[in-house]
């Protein structure tokens, strides 16, 4: 049975080039990158040839390149480090479980969360956050693309208004990361956060951006790993591995990749709309991330359609991966205003680097029929 794999932004296949540089440091190469033998100074600098290829991704230094065990940590990392009991924290309704959930342990702690509403299509308003502002705001977080929808938050404008206020400003980078040029100067963040399994590396490795200077505490207390920001023995494997991928998303920038995949996103939303009724692109109008499109099927689940659609070797999702089985609407499509049903009833496609144009002409070829078959189903639907 063929098969097609449309939920990259849940997690990301690595790449050959990926697991062919870590693959030494998984046996031979097993140094500690503190020892000063000759195993260990070998992977000390394979280590920093990985934090010099992030950094050049992120537009940034490599000694403001932090590793961690993957985005939730970077987020909590940059979060927690620099807020304390009576600070105030101004958050966005849209942000990752990563962000927000963390921001909910802190507000138990005596810190107060503001969190700016949202449009239609999943944009904050920056003037949002600029009324939010107080004398007690400590830090801004708001992401650079929602991970549902892959709509790109104004934060170069939010990072004026963080600049003007004084304000730390913290993104969550992990959906942008390698399918749009990121310039940390450019956004004008202090701390930023990316996950290796989202661009085809690794799963349980990540990076946190800490700009020169910003008074991070760490949230890890041990040894003196990562400059004192992140104690424990580095995963040289893992680091490795998302250097490699750092290095290929940055390549991916520049050689048409992302080109090809906004190409085959967009017709695959215009077969759609045209050959399926009462559907709609969440999001649409704004500017997105090239490869996601999340789309409403009106009078259906969007888990009864993953389901069918995986009867087909078709992966997709009704939401976050991260919040699969929770039973709850996805709280990105209600903060949108489009309501709790429209929400059950939408599914996420995210393209990557291994897709085809091929697959999009098999999820095409299966989609359709899938949707017929669940409305007619369905006492909701009523056929005109």
């Amino acid at each position: 049975m063929p098969s097609a794999y449309f939920d990259n932004n849940g997690t990301t296949q690595m790449l050959p080039q990926v697991l062919e540089a870590m693959r030494p440091f998984l046996g031979e190469s097993f140094g500690n990158p503190s020892s000063v033998y000759a195993r260990g100074r070998e992977a000390r600098a394979a280590v920093e040839a990985a934090r010099e290829s992030v950094a050049h991704l992120l537009g940034c230094a490599a000694r403001e390149v932090v590793f961690t065990s993957g985005g939730t940590e970077a987020d909590n990392a940059a979060i927690v480090g620099m807020v304390a009991a009576g600070d105030h924290v101004i958050t966005s309704t849209i942000e990752h479980d990563a962000v927000l959930n963390c921001c909910a342990y802190l507000k138990r702690m005596g810190v107060a969360i503001t969190a700016v509403p949202v449009n239609r299509q999943g944009r904050v308003d920056p003037d949002g956050v600029r009324a939010a502002l107080r004398p007690e705001t400590r830090l801004i977080s708001v992401m650079l693309a929602n991970n549902e929808t892959g709509v790109l938050q104004p934060l170069e404008e939010i990072g004026r208004i963080a600049a003007d206020a004084d304000v730390w400003f913290h993104t969550d980078a992990v959906q942008a990361a390698g399918k749009i040029p990121i310039s940390v100067d450019r956004i004008g963040c202090d701390l930023l956060a990316i996950s290796g399994h989202k661009l085809h590396g690794p799963q349980g490795i990540g990076a946190l951006y800490v700009r020169r200077n910003t008074p991070l505490r760490p949230i890890i207390h041990g040894g003196h790993q990562e400059r004192g920001h992140r104690a424990g023995t580095e995963n040289v494997p893992a680091i490795v591995g998302l250097g490699k991928a750092a290095e290929l998303a940055a390549a991916g920038l520049a050689d048409g990749t992302l080109d090809r995949i906004r190409t085959w996103r967009d017709r695959f939303e215009a077969q759609v709309l045209e050959r399926v009724e009462s559907t709609e692109v969440n999001g649409a109008g704004a500017p997105r991330v090239p490869n996601t499109s999340n789309i409403f099927f009106e009078y259906i689940l969007g888990e009864a359609l993953v389901v069918a659609l995986d009867r087909h070797g078709i992966a997709a999702s009704a939401g976050s991966a991260c919040s699969a089985g929770s039973g709850e609407p996805s709280h990105v499509l209600a903060a949108m205003g489009l309501g709790a049903t429209r929400a059950r009833s939408s599914v996420r496609f995210s393209l990557g680097k291994l897709n085809s144009e091929a697959d999009v002409e098999y999820l095409m070829s299966v989609l359709p029929g899938a949707v017929r078959d669940l409305r007619e189903a369905s006492p909701l639907y009523r056929r005109t």
